[in-house]
């Protein structure tokens, strides 16, 4: 099946059919005996409406074995249980500013260590590599610089070296990637973002092919206890059945965007994959099939940028991204701004960067609604952007 019916295809309830899936919202379940377990006995271990989540999830992603996670951190924040004291990761120099703050201040209290490297640049991961390092940590695209990582020639490189590679998929959500078609190992997403749509649920997933790698994620979710709620796994599944609608209108609607923003004597640099240098693109359409919602954008100037943001009126002001909502931010402030000091000046994004998430409103709408933005920002008339030509 294409991905749009395996998004909106579930599991058929067998007792009484019903075409939405039940929400098995309890903590415990009976047992059948003082002495033995059913199937399902505490819903931090497992809970059938996660489990029919686990099963979507795992399905999207082309994955034989998946677990949500009451956040995308946790998500991430168990795969890098995976490593013991003394082991090494390799991360990709432009990380969600929430990643880098667990690399930065949680896993060396347990003597893991992180090198941070260009993951654009092959030769630069391959020198970093160590006899310590075991796993490679990327997104592609990246948040918020939209970065294009080739997902198969580093999973060659982990696996030479007897690393693993993980890629968070966030970004273009399974219906426009798949990391593990291309050798990931382990698929991460913040299913808050776009795999949920409506943000209204805080959710991760962690996804792989590999038993032995589920079985250690697994345990992890249930000994801390960081597995996604009944309520919200059913929220999950109901968001899924509209994702491959959504990221085809809001992949589609943010090309438009991105083109008109490349008309706009305010903007000097556009981050987005369909208007990266030509490497990059190449290696893109192998690894994709779209460019996703979100646009990186600079002014040349922090002031200039921060009277763009302030001055939108259908774009909410709001950290995440990939809402049906249309979202805009600046990240250094908000989304990055836990990057440690020391660390600013190499891995913070520009102070003058906008990040905008296009949502599914008329893309027409979106677009006037930054040209207002820009003509008070800049204190220019819109009669003298009435030339502007819409993509």
């Amino acid at each position: 099946m294409k991905i749009a019916t395996r998004c909106v295809s579930l599991d058929k309830d067998e007792r009484f059919g019903a075409v939405s899936p039940p929400i098995y919202q309890t903590a415990t379940f009976l047992q059948p005996t003082a002495t033995e377990f059913g199937e399902y006995d505490y819903s931090r271990t497992a809970n059938p409406t996660r489990s029919q989540l686990e099963r979507k999830l795992a399905d999207l992603e082309y994955g034989k074995y998946a677990a949500a996670f009451a956040s995308g951190m946790a998500a991430i924040t168990a795969v890098t249980r995976l490593l013991e004291a003394g082991d090494e990761i390799i991360a990709s120099d432009d990380l969600y500013g929430g990643s880098i703050r667990l690399l930065e201040q949680v896993l060396p209290r347990q003597a893991i260590s992180v090198r941070y490297v260009d993951t654009t640049d092959l030769e630069e991961v391959v020198d970093a590599f160590t006899e310590n390092t075991k796993l490679i940590l990327i997104e592609t695209p990246t948040n918020p610089m939209l970065r294009i990582s080739d997902i198969e020639a580093l999973a060659k490189i982990a696996h030479e070296h007897s690393a693993l590679l993980a890629v968070d998929n966030t970004m273009l959500s399974p219906c426009l990637q798949n990391p593990l078609r291309h050798g990931a190992d382990i698929a991460i997403h913040s299913a808050t973002k776009i795999l949920c749509g409506h943000s209204d649920v805080t959710a991760g997933a962690a996804i792989t092919n590999d038993a032995a790698i589920h079985k250690q994620i697994a345990f992890v979710q249930n000994a801390e206890g960081s597995a996604l709620a009944p309520f919200d796994s059913w929220l999950m599944l109901r968001g899924l059945k509209t994702l491959a609608l959504r990221a085809e209108r809001q992949s589609s609607s943010a090309l438009k965007v991105a083109e008109y923003l490349a008309t706009q004597p305010e903007v000097k640099k556009i981050f987005y994959p369909g208007f990266a240098d030509h490497d990059a693109q190449e290696i893109h359409a192998r690894q994709s099939s779209g460019g996703g919602s979100v646009i990186s954008f600079t002014t040349g100037d922090a002031e200039v940028s921060r009277r763009v943001v302030e001055a939108v009126e259908l774009c909410s002001i709001a950290v995440s991204f990939g809402s049906v909502n249309s979202t805009i931010s600046v990240p250094c402030h908000m989304s990055h701004a836990s990057i440690p000091d020391k660390l600013r000046d190499r891995l913070a994004p520009p102070a003058d960067l906008i990040r905008l998430s296009v949502g599914i409103e008329d893309v027409d709408d979106i677009i006037e609604d930054l040209e207002r933005a820009f003509a008070i920002a800049s204190k220019r008339s819109l009669a003298s952007a009435a030339g502007v030509a819409y993509a």
